[in-house]
């Protein structure tokens, strides 16, 4: 076993040494759910198997002992050993290989449920989505609100409540689904969205927003435009950028699932959600790669609601809820 056991903890290692690299793409929750797995056959293959074997060979060293001290004992000699204590505390050791194995599965199973089913960290890669989250962000995302799903596969097993428009939602990326993407859902299954000349409208009613301080964006060290939005009940902040057009760059090599329902123009785009669909946009939305320009989400890919900021190491004043 301990042969077997050097070859899977070489093949995880291997694994993540591969992903760290670049040499594969890894997919954690994979990691994750299979880690618990082999640990979990471990640990019981321990409960059931190997401890007793263990319990028992310290049995049978006491009961030798017992045997035999009881013999000298009739041959008058009184001077006899006891079973030493040393010796039952090596044959009750637990090996290396199950110390690595079944000694981890409590904690790796409390990690994969709370991954799984509760919260999952995320880290903020981009400025995409400021100023409500900046670069750095570690944040936390629910991952029942929406319904439970089944790690790995994502299956939805639980309805949950629906996703409703100014949420922030973290969701796998359409074109790459083991890349992790977070956004502000716009759009519902069956909404118009426009945005045309930086301004939002859905099903004809343009969405309210005010002018607020320009906003100084520390990456690129320039003053941007910061408005108030209020969406699906909601207010948050959102960024524009005078210099950059209205109308999406290179819109007409799309081609993703459901640009039928899309017209694009010189004054920006015009989508109508599909069943089963979400519309995603940035809040930085003049520096945001969003539905815009790679389609919609579907409800398949939901992940989470991220809603907490639970640290950032450039600025502690950082954590805390968001909207």
């Amino acid at each position: 076993m301990a042969f077997i056991t050097t070859l899977v903890l070489a093949a995880f290692a291997a694994y993540v040494g591969a992903w760290y690299f670049n040499a594969i793409e890894g997919n954690f929750a994979l990691l994750l759910f299979l880690a618990t797995v082999v640990t979990g056959l471990y640990w019981l293959a321990e409960r059931f198997y190997f401890l007793p074997r263990r319990e028992q060979a310290a049995a049978k060293l006491e009961a030798s002992l017992t045997e035999r001290n009881a013999r000298l004992s009739e041959q008058g000699i009184k001077q006899v050993d006891t079973a030493d204590a040393k010796a039952s505390e090596r044959l009750l050791m637990q090996p290396w290989w199950l110390d690595w194995t079944a000694g981890l599965f409590p904690v790796i199973l409390v990690v994969f449920l709370l991954r799984s089913f509760l919260y999952e960290p995320f880290k903020i890669p981009s400025g995409s989505m400021m100023p409500t989250l900046l670069t750095g962000d570690l944040i936390l995302v629910n991952k029942f609100t929406y319904g439970l799903r089944l790690p790995v596969i994502n299956t939805k097993i639980t309805d949950g409540t629906p996703l409703a428009r100014g949420d922030v939602v973290v969701f796998r990326y359409p074109p790459k689904p083991s890349m992790d993407y977070i956004k502000r859902v716009v759009g519902v299954p069956g909404d118009e969205v426009a945005y045309l000349n930086k301004k939002l409208t859905i099903n004809g009613q343009p969405v309210s927003k005010e002018s607020d301080a320009d906003y100084l964006d520390g990456e690129s060290m320039r003053l941007l435009k910061q408005y108030t939005e209020n969406l699906g009940g909601k207010q948050h902040k959102i960024l524009n950028d005078e210099t950059t057009p209205s109308y999406v760059p290179g819109a007409s090599g799309f081609n993703f699932p459901g640009i039928e329902n899309c017209r694009y123009s010189v004054e920006g785009v015009v989508c109508k959600v599909p069943a089963g669909n979400y519309f995603m946009m940035g809040d930085n939305r003049d520096n945001s790669a969003d539905s815009r320009f790679w389609g919609f989400v579907p409800d398949k890919n939901i992940v989470g609601r991220a809603f907490f900021v639970w640290m950032n190491f450039g600025d502690l004043g950082r954590i805390g809820p968001f909207q």
